[in-house]
């Protein structure tokens, strides 16, 4: 069933969204709250946008054009829905493709930033696997591996352009593994805990193409405080 949510809190801002997909999660609002956006970015790219909550968000911080690529053609439309009832598709470009196409797509070193929430799990065991296709899709290397992501960003990023992730934690090594492979140097990362005393669960992390080595490594950031609340920094990010 589609319904129509409210976009965080900004004020007359929607989503429109499908109970039987996956919805809006906050790994999408840390994301968009971590990338690095400075002004003189002209074009972002958001590989495996859904139905495009980090292409709407990161609108709010900035006037570059932002692109949005989903192959699911039902999620790509509740994008498409999403972007006309906010007024926000000029700003905003949808592709509905394949996101291994952008190199065909677009010219080499054409992007300032990309991003990627993508799917989290390797497993090619079915045991694993949602029923739902779409959730499937969305959830398993089935379609989009690390690989292809950062062959595509090493195409696509400009010189010293900048790759921002969403991912679980105990897929790190092989992230930053594979990120020096393709020129893509690890520079931003922070642990994403449920909270105090639990065990970190969710990586943001940034890395800059052809960057000089060095690693910043930031605060943690704990998603509840003591009381099951959500702590005060994920409530900014809501903006409550």
């Amino acid at each position: 069933m589609i319904v129509k949510n409210n976009l965080l809190n900004f004020k007359n801002k929607y989503i429109y969204q499908d109970t039987d997909y996956f919805k809006m999660s906050i790994d999408s609002v840390l994301l968009a709250n971590f990338v690095n956006i400075n002004l003189r970015d002209k074009r972002i790219m958001d590989i495996a946008t859904g139905n495009a909550p980090i292409p709407m968000l990161l609108s709010f911080r900035t006037k570059a054009t932002i692109y949005g690529v989903e192959l699911q053609k039902e999620v790509y439309d509740l994008g498409i829905s999403s972007l006309k009832v906010n007024g926000l598709d000029k700003q905003i470009r949808l592709i509905n493709d394949d996101a291994k196409n952008l190199v065909n797509i677009f010219d080499s070193d054409y992007f300032d930033v990309v991003t990627c929430n993508p799917p989290y799990f390797n497993t090619n065991n079915v045991i694993f696997e949602n029923d739902n296709d779409i959730k499937a899709l969305a959830r398993h290397e089935k379609t989009l591996n690390l690989d292809d992501i950062f062959s595509i960003c090493k195409k696509i990023l400009k010189n010293n352009g900048r790759l921002a992730m969403v991912h679980r934690n105990e897929r790190l090594m092989e992230i930053m593994i594979k990120m020096k492979e393709y020129n893509i140097e690890p520079k931003r990362i922070r642990f994403v805990y449920p909270k105090m005393n639990k065990n970190c669960s969710i990586i943001l992390i940034e890395g800059v193409k052809n960057g000089k080595p060095g690693l910043t490594v930031l605060p943690p950031l704990f998603v509840y405080d003591n009381s099951g609340k959500y702590s005060k920094e994920i409530m900014d990010m809501y903006g409550e």
